[in-house]
């Protein structure tokens, strides 16, 4: 094993950020942006944990009314329309269907909830709610007879796993250094800096100097602190403690045809979403499921397929069953323990604690994904006072990369329809791309399309099809500028084709990463180089 790396006396980092989930992308692309030295870690793949298995909203939490979580529900509410106009490729608006059932909560309860949900906070985008005759609607159609009255509400979708990616590729575009497959092992604390020693997916160690240390951890975030980080030959005690909940979802053939989704009410008091997915498909979920033990082992189990299915069944007319399933994921949630008895009570909210008796520390505890970027600057405010500097935010009106469609379509409009528009461009512009290939790439990279495009002129240009309505050039634009260096990386998390490619396809993909791993390992250093120009 090589030995560590020569460090200099001096830090070289303001800031080492510990985690590659939707926190510490986010963390680290604000500090990059007010021009902090920044190094993120992760060690797997961005978003290879909880953030790449949410059930994929842009909500303010509904639910959480029952909980008196206003304040909560006010600030995601709040995040909402300015999250969709920064990036209008990975998120959009959605309309939410909810049956009434007479024995789960009366119809005023539900009302008051909406109108609360409705002016929380100023909405400029979204439609507010309204109630509806399922008889009438198309909604209602792949419904039970039984349900004849509902509402429907907004809220937004949200490309979880590319969020977290176009977070990391600004911040390295602004100037951090951003390492997955990169463990941090140990984290030493002086009096003005931390040593954190790192390893590689091949084994090798080096040493680095920050000033600060962010344990963006996830699930992990009490574990790194108790295990991995030392003061003066001691851990640096972790003050909070985690729940870890798990939340399961199952993928199953398309249950409707319109473009709703739909929120249940189901008899333990919890709900269910049924959201259209991947133009095929409806994606069901989540469980609350509290474990113990390593998060990065969860995986769902029969018994929440079946309560999936079972509650899902309760409103559609054609049951859903465990054998209609043709995927399935989890997702631990970090929920900060409040010492609520039922898994589904604990509060979603985030806590940011700094801890400064020696080098800044700062810990992230909970959180969820419709709130992150408002974490990710009050986090950022909190290390720029640690460090005794003043640099302002900036992210509430920025776009994420892709996100500004203006040299396409002009000056913006409403989300939803400057997307629609922004296709037509592209279909116009590039008129050889099939439709559904340049919708796909559309909403995958946006106004950075060109990047994975260059100066193809056809088909033929972009390479072999690896799989389906997948080229040489889109694989090599995604391991060189977002850090797919797997068959899963690429087919899960930067895309989800893994649901429309078939096991041959899927080691093609493979076979074609692990022979850009070999040329990698035989000329470093030449993916840097041979980055396109892409900012």
């Amino acid at each position: 094993m090589a030995p560590p790396a020569a460090i200099s006396a001096d830090p070289s980092l303001d800031a080492l950020v510990v985690g590659g989930g939707i926190n510490g992308a986010g963390i680290a692309r604000d500090l990059a942006g007010r021009g902090l030295r920044v190094l993120l870690v992760e060690r797997d793949d961005l978003a290879a944990h909880t953030s790449s298995a949410s059930t994929k909203l842009i909500h303010g939490g509904l639910r959480y009314l029952e909980y008196y979580e206003f304040n909560l529900v006010r600030k995601a509410l709040q995040e909402r329309e300015v999250l969709l106009r920064s990036a209008p490729h990975i998120m959009w608006p959605l309309r939410f269907v909810m049956p009434h059932d007479p024995s789960m909560r009366p119809a005023w309860m539900i009302r008051a909830g909406l109108f609360l949900y409705d002016h929380l906070a100023r909405r400029e985008v979204l439609p507010g709610s309204r109630a509806i005759d399922l008889r009438r609607h198309p909604a209602g159609v792949p419904l039970d007879p039984r349900y004849t009255r509902g509402f429907v509400y907004s809220d937004g979708w949200v490309d979880d796993a590319r969020l977290v990616v176009l977070n990391a590729v600004d911040a390295r575009e602004r100037g951090a250094d951003v390492r997955t497959r990169t463990a941090c092992v140990e984290a030493r604390r002086g009096a003005d800096a931390w040593t954190a020693t790192l390893q590689g997916a091949d084994g090798r160690r080096s040493e680095v100097r920050a000033r600060a240390l962010v344990n963006a951890a996830g699930p992990w975030a009490e574990t790194f602190l108790r295990r991995h980080a030392r003061a003066a030959g001691t851990e640096v005690l972790a003050k909070k403690s985690l729940r870890l909940v798990k939340g399961s979802h199952i993928v199953v053939p398309r249950c409707f045809e319109h473009d709703h989704a739909y929120i249940f009410q189901n008899a333990d008091k919890r709900i269910i979403f049924a959201l259209p997915y991947e133009a095929d498909f409806t994606l069901i979920g989540t469980t609350d499921v509290e474990i113990q033990g390593d998060p990065g082992q969860a995986r769902i189990d029969a018994a929440e397929t079946d309560y999936l299915c079972e509650q899902a069944s309760r409103y559609f007319r054609r049951p859903v069953r465990p054998q209609d399933v043709v995927w399935s994921y989890s997702g631990v949630r970090p929920l900060l323990d409040d010492a609520a008895g039922d898994a589904s009570a604990v509060t979603r909210d985030y806590l940011i604690e700094p801890e400064t008796s020696a080098a800044p520390l700062l810990s992230i505890w909970g959180g969820k994904i419709t709130t992150f970027r408002k974490l990710a600057e009050e986090a950022a405010d909190e290390v720029v006072r640690m460090l005794g500097e003043r640099r302002p935010a900036w992210t509430r009106g920025a776009f994420l990369p892709g996100g500004d469609l203006s040299d396409w379509i002009g000056v913006p409009q409403r989300p939803d329809l400057d997307f629609e528009r922004f296709v037509q461009a592209v279909q116009a512009r590039h008129a050889w791309l099939p439709p559904p290939l340049a919708r796909r790439l559309a909403r995958a990279y946006g106004a950075r399309l060109s990047c994975v495009l260059g100066a193809a002129t056809r088909l033929g240009d972009l390479g072999d099809a690896v799989a389906p309505g997948l080229h040489e050039a889109e694989l090599d634009h995604l391991w060189r500028e977002e850090w797919a260096r797997s068959a899963e990386d690429v087919l899960r998390r930067r895309s989800k084709l893994a649901l429309h490619v078939d096991e041959a396809a899927a080691a093609r993909v493979a076979q074609w990463m692990a022979a850009r791993a070999g040329a990698a390992a035989a000329a470093p250093g030449d993916d840097r180089k041979e980055r396109s120009a892409c900012n």
